[in-house]
């Protein structure tokens, strides 16, 4: 607890220094002491947002998923090592972690529909609970001695279902929660918040499950109490009021995907992180590899991807600074022909020192491109379509995931590292050339 305190403290300071600072002053207020109130003109001139260190829900909201990304991570690291000591099988781990991603593929369209039509703070409370008691069963049966392997794959198709609903209605919250203005350093915020889970929580499921088998389920159970609880103090609204539909949802999700593929801004994008995971999305197997080459140990390896993860945290941060300075294209463009350039270098590295340096880099570079096009389409997205946008939106840009695990471990094995590389990096040079000659990336700020 004392490191998520410390980190939560390094955050919000690194949001002071690059959330726009507003303030207003009036010399003249009409009423007394007990009844004031201002003129329409004023409250006009007075409704400036907050600074998202003053916003009391954003923190609320924030501070809740920090914990409970947190716990997430130390449960997702303690699961396979728990279906290890049951069962001795690395296939039925394998089956476990897959249990919990086909949700997302499964029920992004629908659930997007549904994020639309109901009520997101209670949907995303009861989604919490849900998570609670399912984490709970586990607790339970390790408590009785009684865990079978079909109660954790039931537990992970819960979790899978549980998260798909929940993290489309935070997305599609977040522009309720903060200004348009606010986006980028809050989009910066969530996902260092990411990171900052990512860092904490494997080191520290590690050490409780060394500890004791229940202790990170313990934890995981602890974390999605915290963000219901946060979720409770929460006041804003997390959706504009609209009429309830009626209609059918296979005809809303059918407008979402309409609105999608004529809004050539956002399709443009959509397919453009869809490249770019495709091309990354087996970085860090390319890298054990390459560590391995060069007689890293599994500490040394594990070393580097946190220093790696540290260099994310700070491109997530730095992201709005940059926002504020120059404009999207010049953004995308240049983190995009700098990925490029940087990734072919790893053939060269000689020694583990140079592979963490351009490590670092590329991950640095990573998030900076995802914080502007975040905040960018939680902006231009309807408050009425922002769970089907959304949700259409990720199940295109994270279709390519599982595609390329399997295809960098099949080009590994059959190629080597070079070749792969090689692959990566004339995908990522495709990929920046089509972003500097799209005319829609270029427009956005004209």
């Amino acid at each position: 607890m004392p490191s998520i305190y410390l980190m939560f403290s390094i955050s919000i300071r690194c949001t002071r220094c690059y959330c726009a600072i507003f303030t207003m002053q009036r010399n003249n207020f009409v009423g007394d002491k007990q009844k004031q109130f201002l003129t329409k003109e004023e409250v006009l001139e007075v409704s400036t947002p907050l600074p998202l260190w003053r916003n009391r829900d954003y923190l609320l909201l924030w501070s809740g998923q920090i914990i409970s990304q947190t716990g997430s991570q130390v449960s997702q690291l303690a699961f396979p090592l728990l279906i290890l000591a049951l069962t001795h099988s690395p296939a039925q781990a394998g089956i476990a972690a897959a249990l919990r991603t086909i949700p997302y593929l499964v029920l992004s369209l629908p659930a997007g529909a549904l994020v639309d039509r109901w009520d997101r703070k209670k949907l995303m409370i009861f989604c919490d609970l849900g998570r609670f008691l399912s984490m709970t069963s586990i607790l339970l049966a390790l408590f009785l001695g009684h865990l079978t392997i079909i109660q954790v794959y039931l537990v992970s198709i819960l979790e899978g279902t549980f998260f798909v609903f929940f993290d489309l209605a935070e997305v599609s919250s977040l522009p309720q929660v903060v200004s348009k203005e606010q986006l980028p350093a809050a989009s910066a915020q969530n996902i260092a918040t990411m990171n900052i889970a990512m860092l904490l929580g494997s080191p520290l499921g590690g050490l409780l499950y060394s500890a004791n088998w229940a202790f990170p389920f313990l934890a995981d159970t602890v974390s999605y109490l915290c963000s219901v609880l946060s979720l409770f103090f929460v006041r804003t609204s997390f959706q504009q009021e609209h009429a309830r539909s009626s209609r059918a949802l296979r005809i809303e999700v059918k407008e979402g995907l309409k609105w999608l593929w004529e809004h050539r801004l956002i399709r443009s994008l959509a397919i453009l992180i869809c490249g770019l995971n495709f091309m990354t999305g087996g970085i860090t197997l390319v890298i054990i590899v390459l560590g391995q080459h060069v007689h890293a140990s599994a500490v040394e390896i594990g070393v580097l991807l946190s220093v790696a993860g540290i260099a994310g945290v700070l491109g997530s941060l730095v992201a709005p600074l940059l926002r504020r300075r120059l404009s999207f294209s010049a953004i995308a463009i240049i983190t995009l022909w700098a990925q490029a350039l940087l990734s072919p270098l790893l053939i060269l590295a000689p020694n583990l020192l140079v592979i963490a340096i351009l490590l670092s880099l590329l991950f640095f570079l990573f998030p900076i491109f995802d914080v502007v096009q975040r905040s960018l389409r939680m902006a231009l997205i309807p408050d009425a379509l922002q769970g089907r946008i959304n949700s259409i939106y990720r199940l295109i840009a994270f279709s390519s995931n599982p595609i390329s695990l399997a295809l960098t471990g099949f080009l590994l094995q059959s190629k080597g590292t070079t070749f792969t590389i090689l692959f990566m990096a004339g995908g990522l040079l495709f990929l920046a050339l089509a972003a500097t000659f799209n005319p829609h990336l270029r427009r956005v700020d004209a």
